[in-house]
Formats: C-alpha cells, sequence, structure tokens
C-alpha cells in the first residue's frame, strides 16, 4: 500500500530554467516523508504518523542515504504534486522511505516525475545511539512495506 501524500511548490522552489531545483526536490520529499510518519502539535497525521517530531523527543531521525532519479522537469503546479510514499525495508533500526513524485491527482496524462530512497536511522537521543524500531513502528509502518525502488542506473 502507498500513502498518497500532496506537497505544494513554492515560487522559489524553480530555478532559472523554470523547474523545480534538485536542491529544492529534497526538501519536498522532506516535507512528504515528514507528513508521512511524524505527529506533530497540529495533529494533522496522515498514515503511518508514529514518530514525535516534536521539539525534545525522544527519538532523533538522521539520513543515512539518500537516490534520486529524475525523469522529468517538473515546472510550476499550482496543484500540489502527489507524492506516492513506502517502505520499501524495515530493518533493526533503519528504514528505507520509497518516493514516487506524480503530477497532481487528477491531471492527465499523469506524469512521473521522479523516484527517491531516503534510508532513516532511528537514534535516541539521550545515548545517541541507534535504536530498534519498537513493536508500535513497526505495526504501523508494516502495512506500507512494498518492494523497494528499482533505479534505471547504478
Amino acid at each position: 500500500m502507498k500513502l498518497h501524500v500532496p506537497i505544494r511548490l513554492r515560487w522559489s522552489d524553480l530555478d532559472a530554467y523554470g523547474h523545480v531545483n534538485n536542491a529544492e526536490m529534497l526538501r519536498l520529499l522532506e516535507e512528504a516523508r515528514i507528513l508521512a510518519l511524524w505527529v506533530t502539535e497540529d495533529d494533522g497525521a496522515i498514515g503511518a504518523a508514529v514518530l514525535d517530531g516534536r521539539p525534545g523527543a525522544a527519538t532523533l531521525t538522521l539520513i543515512a542515504r539518500q537516490e534520486i532519479e529524475y525523469l522529468a522537469p517538473v515546472p510550476y503546479l499550482r496543484q500540489p504534486l502527489d507524492v506516492r510514499l513506502w517502505l520499501g525495508k524495515l530493518g533493526g533500526a533503519s528504514l528505507d522511505v520509497c518516493y514516487e513524485v506524480y503530477s497532481p491527482e487528477g491531471v492527465t496524462p499523469e506524469l512521473l516525475y521522479a523516484r527517491a530512497t531516503t534510508t532513516i536511522v532511528l537514534v535516541d537521543a539521550a545515548s545517541e545511539r541507534p535504536r530498534r524500531i519498537n513493536d508500535t513502528e513497526r505495526a504501523a509502518w508494516t502495512p506500507y512495506l512494498a518492494a523497494p525502488i528499482e533505479f534505471a542506473r547504478r
């Protein structure tokens, strides 16, 4: 199962070529990941949001690796992009978050702009050591576990 996370573009996300800058794509993916996995003050959580994302939380999430494959330039769009998100792997203390960035829902033809994977390590804030994924997190995330992204070039 995949989560559909709508992500709005900002005018400042564009570069001189009139499409979303590659560094901004990382920010868009981060925003989708936070909306999907973190519980925050406003509690507008969707899907698998079980991590405490507030300041002072007991768990830190560190990025161990990121890979993006760009398939088409993303132009400025007023409707939110449809970021489809799932987990490609649940390890002991880490997880691979997979993304596909599509044109806004309902737009035809549907365009796939990019696919990406982020490896996240859960870290105990007090000890600053990796910590295992707990039973609550594993139960919330397992329904979103599916085949990882196979990138075209490696």
